[in-house]
């Protein structure tokens, strides 16, 4: 079942996190999705699931993959929940709705339910859902959850707009203050920083959507779905094992969950660490992993622990960072000291750079060798001076970002692992090599390029 809407702001994500959390209180097993790049909104379909929740995104991963994907991440479900995003047929701009919710239900051969925040709303409601059912009848716009519904009145009128245009109304959503959740500059507070107070936000939006939505509908129409064959790693492991440490907690957040799944298929052994309370690198750190996440609302936290940004300098290990990772290996961030790994400095500005990227890779780095191309996505108000390193590890039309070099691949560019498995198996060959070397190894550090030997950095560490 997707879950869409005729524009952000409607109430998708308490709806869609709401019916995952009220199936499974029925005994459910639900399979958490969300159409798009976001990482904010998987967090708290996690909790409200119990099961990892997975992004679908036909412009980083390609149209193939979509099903396939779908379906890994749906094995043992008995139905699956799929929050849009932003209005039905909002896509890639420029792309005619390419990526839009619109586009992934098509994939899916889904049926959509609509949520309409009808505030404001009386009879006009017919001719709004009139325009969306028309627009792409190949869309299977299967009925109507009216949300923010001010009265008996109120509802009866909607009730019989949703009628005079055919759609079923499967759920009314009263007014309701407690399923809000704080947001931020980059949209909602993540369910690992929220801590209990999610849950009790998950809680609310169960209880909402269980008071008011019929849950046995939506159950026999999500069964009407085809099946997919599920997605295949398809890459060989590496002997050895190597330990590929991932950062985790409250700092780094942001990681698609097919990320871990393709180290582990490649051979790693992952353990995840804490930058923000870990004070050293797991045992046998033969690899790191940087995801993104907000590390500017923790700058002062994770700059006082110089025990780990000294593990992290000195490690000589393979580093794939992304985004926060990038900020983390900078010399400083608002100020504050990092890892210093690149000679950079990272800042919180007032500007949203957000948006797809086709980008190419300039030289051979530890994920990917010069010219290969990949679609990425962008999503950050700070900046890095310089801006990237030479070469840089990615180009596109009109701009370029990071620093890449033999052990090194550090950018604000996320990219969907599962579209470039290759990159995860370069990525932990290079972990195992190092691994069975490491006696060898010496701290290093970055400046503007790749990872290099530097005495400096080695005499700093020394206390």
């Amino acid at each position: 079942m997707v879950v869409a809407a005729p524009a952000s702001g409607s109430g998708k994500t308490v709806v869609a996190t709401g019916l995952m959390a009220a199936l499974r209180r029925a005994g459910h097993r639900v399979a958490p999705f969300k159409v798009g790049p976001d990482y904010i909104d998987p967090g708290y379909h996690t909790l409200a699931a119990g099961r990892p929740g997975r992004n679908l995104d036909p412009v980083l991963v390609g149209e193939p993959l979509v099903g396939p994907l779908f379906a890994h991440g749906s094995a043992g479900a008995d139905l699956a929940v799929v929050e849009g995003v932003m209005g039905l047929f909002d896509g890639r701009v420029g792309g005619g709705g390419f990526g839009s919710t619109a586009h992934v239900a098509e994939l899916l051969g889904a049926p959509v339910l609509l949520v309409v925040d009808t505030r404001g709303h009386s009879s006009s409601l017919a001719a709004l859902l009139h325009g969306f059912r028309t627009w792409r009848p190949e869309v299977r716009l299967a009925g109507v959850i009216l949300n923010q519904v001010g009265s008996d009145r109120h509802e009866a009128v909607l009730r019989d707009a949703c009628a005079e245009v055919g759609l079923e109304v499967f759920g009314v959503l009263r007014r309701h203050a407690a399923v809000e959740v704080p947001s931020r500059h980059l949209g909602l507070v993540t369910a690992a920083e929220h801590g209990p107070a999610a849950l009790r936000a998950v809680d609310a939006m169960a209880d909402l959507v269980a008071g008011g939505v019929d849950l046995a509908a939506i159950v026999h129409l999500a069964r009407t779905g085809p099946r997919f064959d599920p997605w295949v790693p398809g890459i060989e492991p590496v002997r050895g094992g190597p330990v590929v440490a991932v950062a985790g907690g409250p700092a780094f957040t942001f990681g698609y969950a097919e990320h871990v799944e393709l180290l582990r298929a490649a051979g790693a052994e992952v353990a995840i660490a804490d930058p923000l309370r870990d004070t050293a690198l797991p045992a046998g750190t033969a690899g790191l992993v940087l995801p993104g996440g907000f590390p500017e609302q923790y700058a002062p936290e994770l700059s006082a622990n110089a025990a780990l940004r000294a593990a992290v300098a000195g490690s000589g290990v393979p580093v794939h960072a992304e985004c926060a990772g990038l900020l983390y290996l900078a010399r400083s961030l608002d100020g504050n000291p990092m890892c210093g790994v690149l000679d950079a400095d990272a800042t919180m500005t007032d500007r949203l750079t957000l948006g797809y990227r086709d980008v190419v890779a300039t030289a051979d780095s530890v994920l990917h060798p010069a010219g290969t191309r990949l679609t990425g996505h962008e999503f950050h108000r700070t900046t890095v001076t310089p801006a990237h390193g030479e070469p840089p590890a990615w180009r596109w039309h009109g701009g370029s970002d990071g620093f890449a070099g033999p052990a090194l691949h550090a950018s604000y560019v996320h990219t969907h692992p599962a579209a470039s498995p290759a990159s995860v198996a370069r990525f932990v060959a290079r972990c195992a090599a190092r691994s069975s070397s490491a006696a060898n190894a010496t701290p290093i550090v970055a400046h503007n390029t790749a990872w290099v030997p530097s005495e400096a950095t080695r005499n700093s560490q020394s206390g």
